[in-house]
């Protein structure tokens, strides 16, 4: 073993102490070399609160001076759990990443309820409910012809997925900091609809091309069977417009089934972890809050179904007829006709909606993004109500 190169000795009243490093306690040789450290001209602040932090300082701290170490500690801790800061540039990014996988991935498996459901939306005749829609689906186009459409709904769903979740985190933080953390907080159903549908807005015109494209595909018998075959198609019919021409529909039926989503989303994790959960979601498992996360997804999505469920049928005919408006489809359809293929949609929409809910929670989860618990009162508005002593 080899010898120690040096040794440090300290006076003591029996005469001189000599440690080798290794013999030599952290603590100790710390509180050697500090005072040393502090009669270099870089010594900074920050080095200082580190040193307060981990009581090697043997000089008593001041009353006002122990909640330094304490927030220093509290944003290491912060630090550690979270990978960003929440509403930063990587936040945002990261949210709508999850929502691209949530979307994309979720619309692209439902495929062959979705052919079925606008094949009864545009042909009640033939296709007279989804049991009946399948039956003639497989025996006309075999198994495969129910995976028609993927693509357009994989590309297009993925788009809207981003933008939807993405921005919706964007609009609810820049509207939470315009109405003030008590308003925030009384009026949070409000701003939970607003920063959907703000989100939305922008989330259709991202979708409307591939949901045209996934319509004709699916509604058209021999127009087209891929999208590299109905997208040439409808731009030398039509042009540019024939893409385009059902995003005030999709407005119509997406923008209330998002508000409806994140709304009631909201509300019913509140609501369950306030009266079903047994324990504070503080206390809850990530496993444990998934779960919570995915009841609150279907819950919303059977109230998203109905809600959008008209505009729906009315995009389903537009973008399978040539030269029709929104107007005259309705009036055609009819209060009857707007709600064929209900049954099957509340089924798609509640699953659907679970699962992006579940997978979007996943996401951060895995990404270790920050993830707020329920909405709290205030104090500053509890003293106002009365509410605290």
């Amino acid at each position: 073993m080899r010898g120690e190169p040096f040794a440090l000795c300290f006076p003591s009243n029996n005469g001189s102490s000599c440690f080798s490093p290794s013999e030599l306690p952290a603590a100790a040789m710390f509180s050697s070399i500090a005072p040393l450290v502090r009669l270099n001209p870089f010594h900074a602040p920050h080095l200082q609160l580190q040193q307060e932090g981990l009581g090697l300082r043997k000089r008593p701290a001041e009353p006002e001076e122990v909640s330094c170490p304490r927030r220093s500690l509290a944003a290491a801790s912060a630090e550690e759990e979270y990978s960003c800061a929440y509403g930063s540039g990587r936040f945002f990014i990261l949210c709508g990443f999850g929502g691209i996988i949530s979307c994309g991935t979720t619309h692209t498996a439902l495929v062959p309820l979705d052919l079925v459901k606008c094949r009864i939306q545009v042909d009640p005749q033939k296709y007279k409910s989804i049991f009946n829609g399948f039956s003639v689906t497989v025996k006309e186009d075999g198994v495969r012809g129910l995976a028609k459409g993927w693509a357009p709904t994989f590309i297009g769903y993925s788009m809207q997925g981003l933008c939807k979740f993405g921005f919706y985190e964007v609009f609810k933080i820049l509207y939470g900091n315009l109405l003030g953390e008590e308003n925030t907080y009384l009026w949070r159903t409000s701003l939970y609809l607003a920063a959907s549908a703000s989100a939305e807005f922008f989330a259709d015109i991202a979708l409307a091309p591939m949901e045209a494209a996934k319509v004709r595909i699916q509604t058209q018998p021999g127009y087209a069977n891929t999208l590299r075959q109905a997208a040439p198609k409808m731009f030398a019919e039509e042009g540019i417009w024939a893409f385009y021409k059902g995003v005030a529909p999709l407005w119509m039926r997406q923008i209330p089934y998002t508000m409806m989503k994140f709304a009631c989303f909201e509300r019913t994790v509140e609501a369950l972890y306030k009266h079903v959960v047994p324990k504070p979601r503080s206390e809850c498992s990530k496993g444990e809050q998934l779960v919570v996360t995915f009841v609150a997804g279907y819950i919303a999505g059977v109230f998203c179904a109905i809600v959008s469920h008209p505009a729906d049928s009315v995009v389903s005919v537009l973008n399978k007829e040539k030269g029709s408006s929104a107007m005259e489809v309705l009036k055609r359809l009819g209060i009857k006709g707007v709600w064929k293929g209900l049954f099957a949609r509340i089924i798609m929409i509640g699953t659907l909606t679970a699962l992006q809910w579940f997978i979007y929670d996943s996401v951060k989860v895995y990404f270790r993004l920050p993830r707020p618990p329920p909405p709290e009162m205030p104090e500053s508005l509890k003293k106002k109500l009365g509410l605290t002593e």
